[in-house]
Order: C-alpha cells, then structure tokens, then sequence
C-alpha cells in the first residue's frame, strides 16, 4: 500500500452533518411553540443525535444540549403556553370579568355581582352620539326604527334612543330609536303613544294651560289667536297674566285628534269681564266685533230708528243722549277701543285698556279710525 496516496476519505452522511443537526435544533423551537410536549420529546431526540452523531468536542455538545432547552422554554413562553401550571392566564381573564365591587379581601364577588361586563345607557341620548360612545367602548352598533312604522334611518343626528339590547359576547350592541320629539313606545316594536287633544272650548285659558299639560303637550307648540275684528290675539305671556278672563272659543285640532310632531296646536280666544257688554263667543271666527260701536256698519244700522238718533254704546234713543252723560250732538262713549280700529258714529269717545283717551274721526282711509 502507498503510504503516500491522497485519495480523500469518503463524506459523511447528511443526516451526521452540523447543518443537519443545526436544524433538528432550530426544529426544536419550532414545535415547542405549537406544542411544550411535543416539543419536549423533540429536543430528547435532538439532544440523542448531538451526543452520537457528530464528531464534536464535549463542550460543544453540552452548548448545544443547553441550547436546545432554552429554545424549548423561549418558544413555548411567545406561544402563551407557560402559564404558571396552567391557571395564570385563566386567572387573569377571571379577574378581568370581576365586577369592581368584590366584597371580601378572599376575591369573592357579591350576591349582586355578574361577570358579564357592565354597557353603558345610552337611553335618551342622540343617536349618533350613542353610536360613537359605542364603537369608543368596542362594540360595534346597529339601529333600527323603535316604532311599529319600520321607517329608515337615514339622519342619525335627528334620531333619539329609545332602547338598546347588548350582546357582549358577540361586542354588539342593538339601538332602538325614535325621531328626535317623538314620544317613546311603551316596548321595542310598538306604536307611538302620541297624546290626544282634550276639550277645551269654553274653559278659560288657565284651565285650557292645566288640560293640555296633563294631556302631556308640549305647550311651546301651542298658538294662540282672537276671535273678534276689533281685538288682537295675546302672546301666551299676555294671556297668562289674565287668564281667568280669555276663554278659548275654538280650538284646532278637535277633541280625542292624536297630536303628533307635524300638528299645529292652535286656541282661539275670545276676553270679556262682567262689565263687557258681549259676554258670548261667537258663532264663528273673525265675524264680529267685541265691541260693537266699532262696527263700521253700526251707526248705518241705528239710522233706520224712527227719531233719527245716534247713540253710542249703552245710549238710548228715547232721550237722544249718550249714556256717558256727557256728550250729545251725535258723540257718545265706548268704554274700551282698539287703536286704529273702524268706529262710529264720529267724535265718540273712548279709552283703550291701558287707559288711554281715544276719539273716533277720520283715518288715512277716509273711514272713521280710534285715534289718540
């Protein structure tokens, strides 16, 4: 035999190879991550081919023993799956569930407490403003129409919670809501309980006020007007501060008609005090004066008495003087007049309800006018 031949020896298998036995390390850390057990018996594998396959030096089969045990704990504490003998994560979760009030030092929740997590209310907020609490707290939200109409929510803005029902398992939460003004039903699905007008005609307007709060409308959307020529309608201020004297002589709508959010509400009054000579509503609106020596056909209408005399309110014909005593000639007084108002007969007198002298004489028009 040569002793100086140079044929090299032949390779080792791939299996006893340091990449090999690199990667059946490395493999280790993988399956450690899915499985500490299956990961275990893995790195026993490992740790058998370290020790008898390669051709390595003590020291580097015992690095890469320890190696691979830390690969195993590494990898399988990412993965979650060390847990302090399998309660640590259960624990926490547990506790998270906990309401806030546990009642002992021992972790033992109340009789009241549920582990359900608390939703806030969002009942009587706007709806979008609900929505947007909503999605801030994780749930993700839907809507629909509260009322038994199944109308289309277009303008969330607009709309008001009425109810809301939450699956917290799901993180969803479902909204029940009305048009902003409208009344709630009484249950998810029903109709809208819209209040109904009552019978107001002939109650004075302080018990008309009381009638329409208890009917549960709103009286903002109440309008008020008169029921003379000659008289203006009141603000509600105005009425209010002599409401035992304006009485409503027609109302709108009639009595038992739902009052929803499009219905004008509307009084029509009618003032007089045991002094007015009309004490009577009228048969029907805007037909007549209160007083009725501003009517400009009143004096023509007392011209067709046998003595030709003109009285005013309250005269008498058989003497052809003026009730006021005072005045003759054809003037006369007529108590209380409205600025501006048709009158006669000319040069009567009278005094408006803040006390103020008035005249009957010729306006811009050419008609007799109340003048100061």
């Amino acid at each position: 035999m040569n002793p100086y031949s140079t044929t090299s020896p032949p390779p080792r298998p791939w299996w006893k190879t340091t990449p090999a036995l690199l990667g059946l390390l490395a493999l280790v850390a993988l399956i450690g991550a899915l499985s500490i057990g299956l990961g275990l018996l893995v790195m026993i594998a490992a740790m058998v081919a370290v020790w008898v396959l390669p051709a390595w030096r003590w020291y580097a089969r015992l690095g890469a023993t320890v190696g691979a045990f830390f690969l195993l704990l590494i990898s399988a504490g990412v993965s979650g799956q060390l847990d302090n003998s399998g309660t640590g994560k259960s624990e926490a979760r547990e506790q998270d569930a906990k309401p806030a009030d546990v009642a002992n030092a021992g972790g033992t929740p109340s009789p009241d407490a549920s582990n359900t997590p608390e939703v806030a209310d969002y009942t009587g907020k706007p709806l979008d403003e609900a929505e947007k609490r909503a999605r801030a707290a994780g749930l993700t939200p839907g809507r629909h129409d509260a009322a038994d109409e199944d109308r289309a929510i277009i303008m969330r803005s607009g709309w008001t919670v009425c109810f809301q029902k939450a699956d917290t398992t799901a993180k969803s939460i479902d909204f029940a809501a009305v048009k902003t003004g409208e009344p709630c039903p009484e249950k998810d699905g029903g109709p809208l309980p819209w209040p109904a007008m009552p019978d107001l005609v002939g109650d004075t307007y302080t018990t008309a006020v009381e009638e329409l709060a208890q009917a549960g409308i709103d009286l903002d959307r109440v309008t008020l007007d008169d029921v003379y020529l000659d008289i203006d309608a009141p603000t509600a201020e105005e009425a209010a501060e002599e409401g035992d004297e304006w009485r409503v002589c027609f109302q709108a709508p009639d009595e038992d008609t739902k009052v929803t959010s499009s219905t004008t509400v509307r009084l029509d009054l009618g003032k007089w005090t045991d002094a007015d000579p009309v004490q009577d509503c009228p048969s029907a609106k805007d037909t007549t004066y209160k007083i009725p020596a501003n009517d400009p056909d009143y004096n023509n209408s007392d011209s067709d008495s046998d003595d030709n005399s003109t009285t005013g309110v309250g005269g008498s014909a058989d003497d052809n003087s003026s009730s006021s005593g005072g005045s003759t000639g054809g003037s006369g007084s007529a108590g209380v007049v409205h600025p501006g108002s048709y009158c006669s007969p000319p040069g009567a007198t009278g005094v408006t309800k803040k006390g103020t002298p008035m005249v009957c004489g010729p306006g811009s028009d050419g008609r007799d006018r109340w003048h100061s």
